[in-house]
C-alpha cells in the first residue's frame, strides 16, 4: 500500500506541474535542455534495466534481477534522477511559486520512495551493500555514497 501511495503522490505531482494554470513560460530554453537532460538519463536506466524488469513502485518485482551496468554503474537510482532533472526544467521554464511547492513536494517524495527501496534491496541482495558503497544516490561525486 505504502509503495501505490507514493506512487500516486510522484505521479499527481508530475500532473499538476506540467498544467500551466495560467503561468508563462519565463525560461523555455533553459528549461528545455533540462528536461531533455532527464529524457536522457531515463533512456540511459531503461537500455540496461529492461522493461521486464523495471517497476515504478519500489517495491522488488518478483524474479526482479539486480542492475549494475551502464548508468547503474554510477548511480543507484538513475530513473529518480531522471524525474528530478526533467520536472526541475519544468520549474525552470515556469519560474513560479507553485511550480516550486510541487517540486518539493515531488523532491520528497521520491527521497522516501528512495530509501524504501534501498531499504528492501539491503534484505533481498547481499551485493546491494558492496553497490551502496560504490555508488551515489542520484548525483555522481554530488549526493552521498552511504545508506542512511
Amino acid at each position: 500500500m505504502k509503495s501505490h501511495i507514493l506512487v500516486i503522490i510522484q505521479f499527481s505531482t508530475i500532473f499538476l506541474m506540467l498544467l500551466p494554470l495560467g503561468g508563462d513560460i519565463t525560461h523555455l530554453y533553459a528549461g528545455t535542455v533540462l528536461i531533455a537532460l532527464g529524457l536522457v538519463i531515463g533512456i540511459a536506466a531503461l537500455y540496461k534495466n529492461r522493461l521486464g524488469n523495471f517497476n515504478i513502485r519500489p517495491d522488488i518485482k518478483e524474479g526482479g534481477v539486480f542492475v549494475n551496468e551502464g548508468i547503474y554503474h554510477y548511480i543507484r537510482h538513475p530513473m529518480y534522477t531522471s524525474v528530478l532533472t526533467g520536472m526541475f526544467g519544468v520549474l525552470v521554464a515556469y519560474a513560479n511559486i507553485y511550480a516550486a511547492v510541487l517540486y518539493l513536494i515531488l523532491f520528497i517524495n521520491l527521497l522516501v520512495k528512495m530509501f524504501y527501496e534501498e531499504s528492501l534491496w539491503h534484505c533481498k541482495d547481499e551485493r546491494y551493500k558492496e553497490y551502496v558503497q560504490n555508488t551515489h544516490r542520484l548525483i555522481p561525486y554530488i549526493y552521498f555514497r552511504g545508506f542512511i
